[in-house]
Formats: structure tokens, sequence, C-alpha cells
């Protein structure tokens, strides 16, 4: 795939995995992903996965952390941050390091989006831009969310940079967001390099959330549905009540 030109590829629909509860979704899905990123250790000797933040993928990223991986050709980022120091318990940065990066998964390099001393994005932007940039892109699998408004990543309805986030043809990495609904600042991948994944999840949870996302299949208008029709493959959905 060349980088910036995803508009080449056909919607593909997504696949859906209903299951029981959290348990058994996060189960699943942490093999999943562990699977993904086994045949590319022993494809290339090395692994990339971007995770998100939030309540939601807490289980999953506990359960992924006891997969049997050699942690230590993994390379793990974030599909977007918080504005905010790592310490802080806002942080997705905190999250994803206190609950996926404990035990052998400890081994994993972890890439920030967050760049210290930076009193913004805007400022942050062409380190944290560098330092994306370093990585042997496409992913190997990337672990999207969703909110009740249909936002995923930091692409939220009326975002100041919405609009280039979401430019399928763009090659621009990561971008700024600010939003009325997203609290604090963000710092996003950009979708040409979340949709360029060789396996993209959608991990939901909640009668209200499979709605929105019903929704996204004749409503342009929710961000989520501009990953779907971009993707390069065919999103798999993890959802449960």
């Amino acid at each position: 795939m060349e980088f910036g030109r995803l508009t080449e590829f056909e919607p593909m629909p997504p696949v859906t995995h209903d299951f029981a509860d959290g348990d058994a979704l996060a189960h699943a899905l942490a093999r999943a992903v562990a699977s993904d990123l086994g045949r590319a250790i022993a494809a290339r000797g090395a692994a990339l996965l971007a995770a998100s933040g939030g309540r939601t993928p807490l289980k999953f990223l506990r359960a992924l952390a006891q997969q049997p991986l050699a942690w230590n050709k993994v390379i793990v980022t974030l599909v977007d941050e918080r504005w905010v120091a790592p310490t802080h318990e806002r942080s997705n940065a905190a999250l994803v390091i206190s609950n996926l990066l404990q035990g052998n998964a400890a081994a994993a390099q972890f890439v920030p989006l967050y760049e210290p001393g930076a009193a913004d994005p805007e400022t942050g932007l062409a380190a944290v831009s560098a330092r994306i940039g370093r990585l042997a892109l496409p992913f190997d699998a990337v672990v999207l969310g969703m909110g009740d408004d249909g936002h995923t990543a930091s692409f939220f309805p009326h975002g100041d940079h919405l609009a280039a986030a979401l430019d399928a043809r763009s090659t621009v990495r990561v971008l700024p967001m600010g939003a009325p609904g997203a609290g604090e600042p963000r710092i996003t991948l950009t979708l040409p390099v979340l949709v360029g994944a060789h396996s993209l999840y959608l991990h939901i949870e909640g009668t209200r959330k499979r709605e929105v996302l019903h929704a996204a299949e004749s409503d342009d208008s929710l961000p989520i549905s501009t990953v779907l029709r971009h993707s390069s493959t065919p999103v798999q959905i993890y959802w449960c009540a």
C-alpha cells in the first residue's frame, strides 16, 4: 500500500464478533491481536501495535499482556492521546503502561504521543510526528474504540482539524485536535495511518454504541463511518452488551 492513497481501496463490509460479556470479548480480542503480532515477528522480526485509551479496553489490555509473545520485539504506541503528563490520571500512556506493559509484556518498547516540555499539541507536533515517522509502518494491528458521538481516535465531531485528520489522501501522520467533546487538547494518528493497518479492530461495548455503529452505516457525518469506508482490510468489530 502506498501511504496517502487509501481512496484506491473498495469499501469492504466489517466483520462483527458478538460476545456474551466483556471478559469473553477481552480474551478473544487479545488472542486475535497476539496472533497478528506473532505473525509479524515471525515474518520480519518485529511487530507494531497501536492501542486506545479509555475504560473500555482495560480488560483487553490486561488479557493481551498475558499472551505468550516475544514482547521485546513489539513496539506499542497509542491511537491518540490527551495532552497531559504521563503521570496524569487521564493519560492514555499511563493506562497502557499500567495495564499492558506489565510482566513479560514490559519488555515491549513504548512510543508516546506526548512530548514532555511542550505546552500544547501544536508545540509538540513536530517531535511526535518525527517519532511516528521512524516506525516501520503500516501497523500490524490497530485497536480503536468509539464514543457515543461516533468519534474514534480523536476524530471528534466539530474538531478543529477533523477534515485534515480524515483526509484519506493525506501523507500527514499526526495532528492536534481540539473539540467541544474532547476535554483536554488532543493529538491523534490520522486516518491513513490507522486504516492502513494489516488488521483493524473496533472494540465497543453496550447497546448504545451498537446503535451508533448501526447509524454510521447511513450517516456519513459520523467520524467512525469514514473509518469503515476507508479501511484497507475489513474492520473486525468486537462487541458485547
